[in-house]
């Protein structure tokens, strides 16, 4: 029933946010992936698409690029804002980051901006991320840490968990999840530690590769 709530909470702030210009990311990451001509992207919490749409454009004419989000708002808006500039190489689906609708190996990188600490099981999406990527493939993924574990009271409140806050984990536990999931070897990009509600966290960029 909590992750009921979870998602339906997570969908209405989203829905909300879909028609505001307020930034939701916690990182940029599209510099740190070097995109190439002909690749194939995957942009997990695509939100209104303004990252996928840039990485639309460093990836044509052959590549392409897909945006997934859980809100159907943020869907129609990224798909809106992509007919507008002529992005006929992505595509905008809706999907849950802890069981992805793609085949295997997939894709060539996958981009993620504050999206991750959403997730119940961060190890599920980190493993569905391994399983998509192509072999040598790589993310870089921006997320929300915390540095000491939050109390039951803010982990059990599923507004707290869509305000990119009672979802987040501690950092040590949260890099090795993403090594269990098959990354063995994954580099801290940027890191900036701030506080939020009275809790000390911090913004991870993080860049990783599949083996080839």
């Amino acid at each position: 029933m909590f992750n009921v709530r979870r998602q339906e909470s997570i969908i209405r702030r989203y829905t909300a946010e879909s028609g505001s210009n307020s930034t939701l990311s916690c990182g940029g990451n599209l510099p740190h992936l070097d995109l190439e001509p002909g690749e194939a992207v995957l942009d997990l919490g695509c939100g209104r698409g303004i990252e996928t749409l840039e990485a639309a454009r460093l990836v044509a004419p052959d590549g392409s690029v897909t945006g997934l989000d859980l809100t159907q708002a943020m869907i129609d808006k990224a798909s809106e804002m992509a007919r507008k500039a002529g992005a006929d190489n992505t595509v905008f689906v809706r999907g849950d980051i802890e069981s992805l609708p793609f085949p295997d190996n997939s894709f060539d990188a996958v981009i993620s901006n504050c999206v991750l600490n959403h997730a119940k099981n961060k190890l599920a999406a980190y493993r569905e991320i391994y399983r998509i990527l192509k072999p040598g493939g790589r993310f870089v993924i921006s997320d929300a840490v915390t540095l000491k574990p939050l109390p039951a009271s803010v982990r059990d409140d599923p507004q707290a968990w869509a305000d990119c806050f009672g979802g987040a984990i501690v950092r040590e536990s949260y890099l090795e999840q993403i090594r269990d999931a098959g990354f063995p070897q994954i580099k801290i990009l940027k890191e900036r530690e701030y506080i939020k509600n009275g809790y000390d966290f911090a913004s991870l960029t993080i860049l990783g590769y599949k083996n080839a």
